[in-house]
């Protein structure tokens, strides 16, 4: 979600070509990475580039540089829906087929890149219908009222459309958000999976194996196809805790008879992971600076960093344990330990607050430090209670941080906000969680698609649909529908050897 993704580029484009825009960015930081600076090429497919009003004429030119609001996909081709096009229109059933204020019908055909303008009743696009329905009907549609269902099916939708063939999860689709995000691709395997799509997650997770890099991490983000990161912006150490989170998560509700063979295939990452997590660790058991999910630098370790790495730690410990590495779980055992204490001697006294000097106030990540991510401490209650109220804002969400230097101005991350519906939800204050689900689900489109944010007159903007959003809202509303979401263990001494193997 990110900063980084506050400061977008305007895009001017023609209806036939795609055209790249130079621009500039810092190098990434880290060790065994250089300092370096070099152009930014943002790249419109020409799926996005050419909207098409009601009739099937060309969108104005200064529509071009708008963002999406919804999306156009037969799950191998996806084309976002302007402003423009959407003012009127409306989804039919559980599809990703528009009806447009004239009666046409408007979907991308399969084996087509772009859409279709066709008569109402069109046998194409009613089979899309029947698929899409079918697809939601093989899994687990979560909530407990008509109108949680709905934002359930579309967000579910949504997240098929962003999912490409080979994987990579984009965040969103408009230019600037169309790549890849280890962080972003996490929540949402974790969420197909807890929703009966377990192909879809394991694609993701396939995918995050095939990106990491030789030293074990991932770079910040990357283009859809796998080639890389479309800039040189700073990789993000978060990420090896994130992944391995997510593999454990879909372990959870694999089937039986193939989870392990599955696990075994993509236990090289998860150990490149760990290890490099482990290893990064300092004598205080913290872990060093490093951007997190603000995609800002901190000087000082900071929680949305350490809070994933404990997740994944514990994660990797116990796959490691599935697998009969005793050693591996051993090893990732007493590293989650030492990075429990460090945490408890040096975020516990501040109430988790951004980071370890106490210097950039509170921030919304503290909800990380919650199931489904990591056991909560006696004193998490508070600290969420505490970080809740200092990040509210006058439209009814939440800042991600109340740090003075970051420029976050009066509108509300819909995922910050969700970060509390979950944490809520997990540690059993329902009523709480509820109310703040109630609150980013009362702020979805005319199209009933999740935005990032949301203004400080109480309405979307930026773009919609955002998969991050829709993943948390997702993984919210199981953990509500009475069973909960799962956590990975928290490893205390001798305990990856106590236990037995599932």
């Amino acid at each position: 979600m990110p900063a980084v993704r506050l400061v977008r580029w305007a895009a001017v484009t023609t209806a036939a070509a795609c055209v790249a825009f130079p621009l500039s960015a810092a190098g990434p930081a880290g060790a065994g990475h250089t300092d370096t600076r070099r152009p930014v090429f943002l790249v419109r497919p020409a799926g996005h580039q050419a909207p098409v009003d009601a009739v099937g004429s060309y969108a104005p030119l200064s529509v071009l540089a708008a963002p999406t609001v919804g999306l156009l996909s037969n799950t191998a081709a996806t084309e976002g829906i302007t402003p423009a096009t959407a003012r009127g229109a409306a989804y039919l059933g559980r599809s990703n087929v528009l009806r447009l204020p004239s009666g046409r019908w408007k979907y991308v055909p399969p084996g087509r890149t772009a859409s279709v303008v066709v008569a109402a009743g069109d046998p194409g696009a009613r089979q899309q219908i029947a698929q899409s329905g079918a697809w939601l009907a093989a899994g687990r549609v979560p909530g407990g009222t008509p109108a949680q269902r709905a934002a359930a099916e579309r967000a579910l939708l949504t997240m098929r459309a962003l999912l490409r063939p080979n994987g990579a999860m984009a965040a969103g689709w408009s230019a600037g958000w169309m790549y890849s995000w280890p962080r972003d691709s996490s929540f949402a395997c974790a969420a197909f999976a807890h929703t009966g799509h377990e192909a879809e997650a394991y694609r993701i997770l396939r995918y995050s194996a095939a990106t990491q890099r030789p030293d074990g991490t991932w770079e910040a983000r990357t283009r859809l196809d796998g080639s890389g990161p479309p800039d040189g912006r700073r990789w993000q150490l978060d990420a090896n805790g994130w992944v391995p989170w997510s593999a454990w998560q879909w372990y959870q509700t694999a089937p039986p008879a193939t989870r392990r063979a599955r696990l075994a295939g993509l236990y090289p990452m998860i150990r490149k992971a760990a290890d490099h997590a482990a290893a990064s660790l300092r004598a205080d058991g913290l872990p060093p600076a490093s951007p997190d999910y603000w995609e800002l630098m901190t000087t000082t370790t900071n929680i949305g960093t350490a809070a994933p790495l404990l997740a994944g730690l514990n994660s990797s410990a116990d796959l490691a344990r599935e697998l009969n590495r005793p050693a591996d779980a051993a090893r990732w055992a007493a590293a989650a330990r030492r990075l429990s204490a460090g945490m408890a001697a040096k975020f516990a006294p501040l109430r988790y607050q951004r980071t370890v000097d106490g210097q950039h106030g509170h921030d919304s990540a503290v909800a990380f430090m919650a199931p489904p991510f990591n056991a909560a401490s006696a004193d998490l209650p508070r600290a969420l209670a505490t970080t809740y109220t200092a990040l509210l804002l006058p439209n009814g969400g939440l800042t991600p941080g109340n740090d003075r230097t970051a420029p976050w101005g009066g509108n509300a991350w819909t995922p910050s906000t969700s970060f509390f519906a979950l944490a809520w939800a997990g540690t059993g204050r329902t009523a709480k969680a509820r109310q703040v689900l109630d609150w980013v689900l009362s702020k979805r489109n005319s199209l009933g698609e999740l935005p990032e944010k949301v203004d400080a007159a109480g309405r979307p903007s930026s773009v919609a649909p955002l998969a991050w959003t829709g993943s948390i809202v997702l993984l919210t509303l199981v953990a509500l529908d009475g069973n909960g979401l799962p956590t990975p263990p928290s490893w205390t001494a001798g305990e990856q050897s106590a236990r037995p193997r599932a």
